[in-house]
């Protein structure tokens, strides 16, 4: 099933090889530039990642084979800023990207990244700092995250984060994707539809 409407399920571990994004305050449209927005579905965005940084910058850690097949993004302070476009996070979890550890979010983003079952964890800044900085010299290292502890392990790093609680509860009980649990009782969506007479009395 594609990032549209991804299974609901409980989400606790992730794991995975890291991919280090130093920088504060990368916003959506240099995560997914604008001119990408015209698509009339999310297929291919993945391909449009920080198109036109990757372009300016061929050490961009999304030009870097060594991090190719990721699935934890690791970002600084107030990812996700700037216009509230979910094709930002669509273009992530389509390449791969399962979570996401940084110093602190845009609360949109945020929301838009849980709509898809992909947590984003904050931690303090040094930890952050010391993770980006270990990924970068051990790439193939495997990093696993917690979403009910908040743990966040590498190697010998040892780090705790946190996630709203709403959002942790949601993943823990598998209730993070409500449009997934719309179709799984769509049976009971009709029935109050076709009680409603501003639906049905026309």
């Amino acid at each position: 099933m594609t990032p549209d409407a991804p299974a609901a399920g409980a989400v606790n571990v992730i794991t995975g090889r890291g991919i280090p994004l130093r920088g504060d305050d990368i916003d959506t449209d240099r995560i997914m530039p604008a001119r990408f927005l015209r698509a009339t579905s999310f297929d291919g965005l993945e391909r449009h990642l920080f198109e036109d940084d990757r372009a300016t910058r061929p050490d961009h850690p999304f030009n870097d084979a060594r991090f190719a097949g990721a699935t934890l993004l690791v970002v600084n302070s107030n990812f996700g800023c700037g216009s509230s476009r979910e094709h930002a996070p669509q273009g992530l979890a389509r390449s791969g990207i399962r979570a996401i550890v940084g110093e602190s979010f845009s609360e949109i983003f945020q929301g838009n990244a849980a709509m898809l079952g992909v947590p984003c964890f904050a931690a303090e800044r040094q930890a952050i700092e010391r993770l980006q900085t270990l990924i970068e010299q051990t790439p193939d290292l495997t990093i696993a995250a917690r979403v009910d502890s908040g743990l966040i392990t590498a190697g010998p790093l040892r780090l705790t984060a946190t996630l709203p609680a709403a959002l942790r509860d949601g993943f823990l009980s598998g209730q993070w994707n409500p449009t997934a649990m719309l179709l799984d009782r769509f049976d009971e969506v009709r029935a109050v539809a076709s009680r409603l007479p501003y639906l049905n009395g026309f």
